[in-house]
């Protein structure tokens, strides 16, 4: 629970009442704060540029070593990465391949609601419950969407449908609600 509260605070998604909450917490509690302390850190290392400067250019070899042992295996590694390669294709060519899966968060602002869920096509029009952000307002739900345009809406306290108002393109259902369109490409 620490750990959770301490992300949360790192990716700043706590609302006032909780950020006060987390100072107090912080001042009361010493092994809260060490823990707190560690993950900014490791976030801070997570975030740097990594340091190249100490990677040598080349690796070492000896000059007699290199010279024979290079003239030998040469060949050899160019003609096994050519049968790796038409492999691969050949290989490619004769399965199908699956949509491209792309990993899509929703968020949603509404704090009155004390029930959010999704629908869309990319859920077979299922509703799928989003699960609040602590007490911020707001709600989210990470979803593996395929590649392609889809539909979906918001579902709040059970019964009233709504556009996510985010996303500009939109077109109206055949049950006189909205729903919005998304366009997830292929990505590799």
């Amino acid at each position: 629970m620490m750990d959770y509260l301490a992300s949360m605070y790192i990716d700043n998604e706590l609302d006032l009442d909780e950020k006060v909450l987390f100072v107090d917490k912080i001042h009361s509690d010493p092994p809260f704060y060490q823990e707190t302390c560690s993950l900014l850190h490791q976030e801070k290392l997570l975030r740097m540029p990594p340091d190249t400067s100490t990677l040598p250019t080349r690796a070492p070899v000896s000059a007699v070593t290199g010279l024979w042992f290079g003239k030998i295996l040469q060949p050899i590694i160019y003609a096994a990465v050519g049968f790796a390669a038409a492999g691969l294709l050949w290989f490619n060519q004769a399965t199908t391949c699956a949509p491209a899966q792309c990993f899509n968060r929703f968020v949603i602002y509404e704090p009155s609601a004390h029930q959010v869920e999704l629908a869309g096509s990319f859920t077979g029009w299922q509703r799928t419950p989003m699960e609040p952000i602590g007490n911020s307002g707001y709600w989210a739900l990470q979803l593996h969407v395929p590649s392609g345009e889809h539909r979906f809406a918001y579902i709040l306290d059970g019964s009233r449908q709504m556009a996510d108002p985010t996303l500009p393109v939109r077109e109206k259902d055949d049950y006189g609600g909205e729903n919005s369109i998304l366009n997830v490409e292929d990505r590799v």
